[in-house]
C-alpha cells in the first residue's frame, strides 16, 4: 500500500499491521480503534500511519501529513492536570460531524484517552454509539483498563509492542554502565567498613541526580523536535500537556532500560545457579515495578529512583 507515512520499522509486516492494511484496502476498517501498548510514541506513529492511508485519495497519496491535514483532528490532555475535558471532547465531536474538506473521510486521533474526565468519557460514549459517517476514531492509551468498560466494548482493540529505539540521551549509556558497576560492587560484599557503606550511599544519590539531569536534557531535545511538527494554533495548556507527556514517555523508557540493565547484570550469575542472585533479581524487579507504578500517582521520578536504589543497596549486598 502506497503511503507517505511509513509504519514503524519494527512493526511493518506484523499481523496487526497486516490486518489493518487489508481492512483499509477493502474499506472495511472499523470506525473506532483502540491502539494500546507500552509506548505512546509507538502508538502515535501507528495512528499517523493509519490516518495517512485513510486520508489519501483513491489510488493516490495524501497531499498533507496527518498532523497538518484539514480532515485529521487531534484531542490531547491539557493543562497541568493533563486531563481531557468534556468541553474539549464536545469540540472534537463537532469537528467530525461535518463533511470532510479534501479527503474521502475524516480521522480523529485521541491521545492518552485514559486521561479523559468521567464527564468527557460519557460525552464520547454517545459518539461511539452513533459514530459520524465517513469518520474513523483512533484512541491511544497505555492503560486500556482505565477506560470505561462501555467504551472498551465498543471499539476494536489492537495492542502494539514498543517500537521505540533506545534512549540516546547524552550521558545515559555512561549512567547505565555506572549502575551495573555499582551492582557488581554490592554483589562482591560491603562488610562493616563505614567508608565503603558511605561510598555506596553517595553513589545512590549521585545516580539520582544524574538521572534527573539526563531526563531534563532528553525532554528538552525531544520537545524541540516535537514543536516543529505541531499545529501553530495549539494553546498553551495543550503545549504544557504535550511536553509533560514527552517527559513521562521518556521517563518510562529510562526505567525500562534500568530493568533491562538489572537483568543483564544478573543473567551470567543466574547461569551459575546463584540462588542469592535469583532472589535479589526478583525482589529488585518487583520493587522497580512498584515504584514505577507510583509515578502514575504523581510520585516524583527522583523519589521513585531513590527508593529503588536504596532497596537495591540492601537486596544485592552479598551476605
Amino acid at each position: 500500500m502506497t503511503a507517505a507515512v511509513p509504519w514503524p520499522a519494527a512493526l511493518a509486516g506484523t499481523p496487526a499491521i497486516s490486518v489493518i492494511e487489508r481492512a483499509i484496502t477493502r474499506q472495511r476498517l472499523s470506525h473506532s480503534l483502540l491502539l494500546h501498548g507500552d509506548d505512546l510514541e509507538t502508538l502515535a506513529a501507528v495512528a499517523h500511519g493509519i490516518a495517512d492511508r485513510l486520508l489519501a485519495p483513491p489510488g493516490g497519496v495524501s497531499a498533507f501529513p496527518p498532523e497538518q491535514h484539514p480532515d485529521c483532528f487531534a484531542l490531547r490532555p491539557a493543562g497541568k492536570m493533563r486531563q481531557i475535558s468534556a468541553d474539549a471532547t464536545r469540540e472534537l465531536i463537532g469537528k467530525v460531524q461535518v463533511s470532510p474538506a479534501v479527503a474521502p473521510r475524516k480521522v480523529a486521533i485521541l491521545h492518552e484517552v485514559d486521561r479523559m474526565h468521567l464527564s468527557a468519557s460519557n460525552v464520547f460514549l454517545k459518539t461511539l454509539e452513533e459514530p459520524p459517517a465517513h469518520t474513523t476514531l483512533l484512541m491511544l492509551t497505555t492503560r486500556p483498563y482505565a477506560l470505561l468498560p462501555t467504551i472498551r466494548s465498543r471499539v476494536l482493540h489492537f495492542r502494539f509492542p514498543s517500537a521505540a529505539i533506545p534512549v540516546n540521551a547524552e550521558g545515559w549509556n555512561a549512567w547505565l554502565d555506572d549502575y551495573r558497576a555499582w551492582l557488581g560492587r554490592l554483589a562482591e560484599g560491603v562488610g562493616a567498613d563505614k567508608k565503603a557503606i558511605a561510598d555506596h550511599v553517595f553513589t545512590v544519590y549521585g545516580l539520582v541526580a544524574r538521572f534527573g539531569a539526563i531526563l531534563d536534557f532528553a525532554t528538552a531535545e525531544a520537545w524541540k523536535k516535537e514543536k516543529e511538527k505541531l499545529p501553530e494554533d495549539l494553546d498553551e495548556d495543550e503545549q504544557i500537556a504535550i511536553e509533560t507527556g514527552i517527559t513521562n514517555g521518556l521517563r518510562a523508557r529510562l526505567f525500562v532500560e534500568i530493568e533491562q540493565a538489572t537483568r543483564t547484570f544478573a543473567l551470567p550469575r543466574l547461569h551459575t545457579g546463584d540462588e542469592n542472585t535469583r532472589r535479589a533479581l526478583v525482589a529488585a524487579i518487583e520493587k522497580l515495578e512498584h515504584d514505577v507504578g507510583l509515578l502514575r500517582l504523581n510520585l516524583n521520578e527522583s523519589a521513585a529512583l531513590e527508593s529503588f536504589l536504596l532497596a537495591s543497596l540492601r537486596l544485592w549486598t552479598k551476605r
